[in-house]
């Protein structure tokens, strides 16, 4: 390596610490807005393609081609606005309204017939509102650095939303043009360098699609049946079952069987065995039978690797990090395959 070379990749180094120091304060959105953009771009492909068709007996090829593509990736993140972000942004709203009462100690939980039943059986006086607060106390802080924390991070929210959506349009757009462009530019033989595209690919859809997205379900079925039932602080339970419903089998009943019992001992009998029911014969269900058939089978991901990224995620980057921590883990997984695999025909 000759001094010119030397210097340049110095250069490259400076710059791309200087660059991440500059996009830092916002780089779980950057994240997410690539993962959101990765969900979206087969509808892109499909929308664009129905698009170009109809404007191509209007405007010349090239013209309804990039009309098309615009067009599309504009329908999309209005559609995902409409779907996902509005009712997204009510739930956080709702989950954080319920988190800063948790944490004041504040609950509608009839704490008095817990604390009863605990001690009759184990003749024990446990403080159940003291844990309920601590433990609201500490989920607050790792999310947003304490209650009074709320509203900084719920204007920072605002700004990095913007950016992501930014961000996914000509992430649409122009994907495709800067996965071409790293796949030329990487010094790994082209073959390595496909295989670890199509690593990486493979890694974040079982991921993105095999684990968050059905935790995700099992937790609004989850959630749905707590709400029937009477819980207090769905949205509140709900988010902590998205969280554990990554633990296969026994993830969410760590909400819904406390729950269940909780009915039992407040004099709700029937709700309390209805909910233990629904738990046993739907909600479990939901993870037998839709983790197989939605993960990618070349994606073998161990759920104890997801579950270190959710946490470590979350408590790194906030609430976003519930997606893109499992993401980066997984792409070191993607990345160590390769390196085990064609590090002697590099």
């Amino acid at each position: 390596m000759n001094r010119g070379q030397s210097f340049l990749l110095l250069l490259i180094g400076a710059v791309a610490l200087l660059t991440l120091f500059v996009i830092s304060p916002f780089i779980e959105y950057v994240i997410a807005s690539a993962i959101l953009a990765y969900v979206l771009y087969p509808f892109h492909v499909r929308l664009s393609r129905r698009l170009r068709l109809a404007l191509a007996d209007r405007v010349r090829e090239s013209v309804s081609r990039r009309l098309g593509n615009m067009l599309s990736a504009l329908l999309l993140i209005l559609s995902s606005i409409v779907a996902v972000i509005l009712p997204l942004a009510y739930i956080s709203w709702v989950f954080v309204r319920d988190l800063s009462e948790i944490a004041r100690g504040n609950t509608d939980v009839d704490v008095a017939a817990i604390e009863a039943e605990i001690a009759a059986l184990t003749g024990e006086q446990v403080e159940v509102g003291e844990v309920l607060a601590t433990a609201g106390q500490v989920l607050a802080n790792t999310l947003f650095g304490g209650v009074g924390g709320i509203v900084t991070t719920a204007i920072r929210a605002s700004v990095g939303l913007s950016l992501a959506l930014f961000l996914v349009y000509y992430t649409l757009l122009d994907g495709p043009a800067f996965v071409r462009w790293i796949r030329q530019t990487s010094p790994l033989p082209s073959n390595v360098t496909a295989d670890l595209v199509d690593r990486v690919d493979a890694m974040t859809r079982g991921v993105v699609i095999g684990h968050i997205v059905v935790a995700l379900l099992q937790a609004l079925v989850a959630g749905v049946g707590l709400w029937a039932a009477g819980i207090p602080n769905v949205v509140f339970w709900t988010f902590v079952m998205a969280v554990l419903a990554l633990v296969p089998l026994v993830g969410a009943f760590f909400v819904w069987g406390p729950a269940a019992a909780y009915l039992v001992a407040v004099d709700q009998v029937t709700a309390g065995v209805l909910l233990a029911l629904y738990g046993v014969f739907v909600i479990a269900m939901v993870d037998n039978y839709a983790r197989p058939m939605i993960i990618d089978q070349q994606a073998h991901l161990n759920p104890a690797v997801i579950l270190l990224g959710v946490f470590g995620g979350i408590y790194s980057v906030g609430f976003t990090g519930l997606f893109v921590g499992p993401i980066v883990i997984g792409v070191l997984a993607a990345t160590l395959e390769t390196f085990r695999e064609d590090y002697d025909v590099i």
